[in-house]
């Protein structure tokens, strides 16, 4: 498939580009591009992704297609969408160095990135959850990177002047924004021939969120929100599947959803996919191992991630509170008692935002077009609907009642 300079590229091809890159054959360096090992470890979702390695070093070369792979050229997609990708990656760098890959090169024209090869023994996330391994650090990591991103790109940090700029620019990223759209909040809620869920366990619980009016009443007022409130870059799609890690090292991937959205939809994406993990475990449990201490570190982590993203986050504004930062002026808010009000009602929507988020995205990985993994790798199907649907359950709750938690403990609670 070509289009204006446009073609897909496969191993051989890959081959003659990277030696035609400076940028990239450097991080390479093979005077024989025929013995560089060139394999495709794309998801199979968008795009392919390639890990290319010699003697001499690794990179990951990333291509986006003008069509959703996993469906194919009947359903078109932009692939514009590496360049906010491959621009949300130098940003995010530039603001969380230690948890995001650094980009080489990007190729608009050919809608490659060449990135930092994220070695072994990071796996992906959600991988690690299913097979029940603790990340000592995962919360520490998220909440900084989280806060880091979101602080350094709204208006407490930034003039009207830069952040109305910032918005603009990403504001191209129309047709991600729309697909979020389609699938987060509104295909779940109505007759759609790409939702799927684990029949026919659960073809009345999938029904029963088609007739939820409530539950429709809020769905809209976060689809409003995503689409309108202009808060900060945000990832867009920060889900366990784009974190990588070890015991060590976090590193956030693929942030090719990104736009300046509301802070909740990435906290509650994260939020979402804890919470996920949580409910699959029973599924996952095995004679010797009930995984119902995992479970408690799954929640430990959640908290911890809230709590500590709080904490950083209002850090920076405190920092900054005389900076550039034009949402709450200085010359207006110096007193202290007021800017502590305005902190607390900030964070406060700010949680239930989150929540909001996290239940729309748990609902859709249930009844929608995407699933999760740690739910799909459960091969008992009456222990999968079961698992899938006490989350659902709690999902709906959740978006329906979300303005009533005060604290993430709360949540847990309400969980458990």
């Amino acid at each position: 498939m070509t289009t204006e300079g446009f073609i897909v590229l496969d191993e051989k091809t890959l081959r003659e580009y990277i030696k035609k890159t400076p940028s990239l054959f450097s991080k390479v360096g093979s005077d024989d591009v025929d013995k560089l090992e060139v394999k495709e470890v794309g998801d199979g979702n968008l795009n392919f992704v390639y890990i290319v390695t010699s003697s001499s070093g690794s990179i990951v070369v990333k291509q986006s297609l003008p069509y959703v792979r996993c469906i194919g050229e009947s359903w078109p997609m932009t692939k514009e969408r590496s360049y906010f990708e491959a621009t949300a990656l130098k940003r995010q760098y530039g603001l969380s160095p230690k948890h995001v890959p650094e980009v080489y090169h990007f190729d608009r024209t050919m809608s490659v990135i060449g990135m930092r090869y994220i070695e072994p023994p990071h796996i992906i996330l959600r991988k690690g959850l299913i097979a029940g391994v603790k990340y000592p650090l995962l919360a520490e990591h998220m909440a900084e990177f989280m806060a880091n991103t979101l602080f350094y790109t709204s208006l407490l940090y930034l003039t009207t002047t830069e952040h109305k700029s910032a918005v603009a620019e990403f504001c191209g990223n129309v047709e991600l924004c729309r697909l979020t759209e389609q699938v987060v909040f509104s295909d779940p809620y109505k007759i759609s021939e790409f939702n799927r869920w684990t029949t026919p366990y659960l073809d009345g619980d999938a029904e029963a969120v088609r007739n939820d009016n409530i539950l429709k009443l809020e769905v809209a007022e976060l689809k409003s929100k995503f689409c309108e409130k202009t808060q900060a870059l945000i990832h867009g799609d920060l889900h366990t599947g784009s974190v990588m890690v070890t015991h060590e090292s976090t590193q956030v991937i693929d942030p090719e959803f990104a736009f300046y959205g509301p802070m909740g939809f990435d906290i509650g994406a994260f939020i979402a996919n804890l919470l996920l993990a949580y409910f699959s475990q029973d599924g996952h449990a095995a004679q010797g191992n009930d995984r119902k201490a995992y479970k408690g570190w799954i929640m430990d982590t959640l908290a911890d991630t809230w709590n500590l993203f709080h904490k950083k986050f209002t850090t920076l504004w405190d920092i900054h509170k005389e900076g550039p930062g034009e949402a709450y002026l200085h010359e207006i808010y110096n007193d202290v008692e007021l800017r502590e009000l305005v902190k607390q009602k900030y964070m406060t929507e700010l949680f239930h935002d989150s929540l909001g988020f996290a239940a729309a995205k748990m609902i859709r990985r249930i009844v929608g077009v995407a699933h999760v993994e740690d739910f799909e790798s459960i091969t008992d199907l009456v222990k999968r609907a079961d698992c899938e649907r006490r989350a659902l359950d709690f999902a709906k709750m959740l978006m329906k009642k979300r303005r009533n938690f005060n604290t993430i403990t709360d949540v847990i609670s309400a969980a458990q």
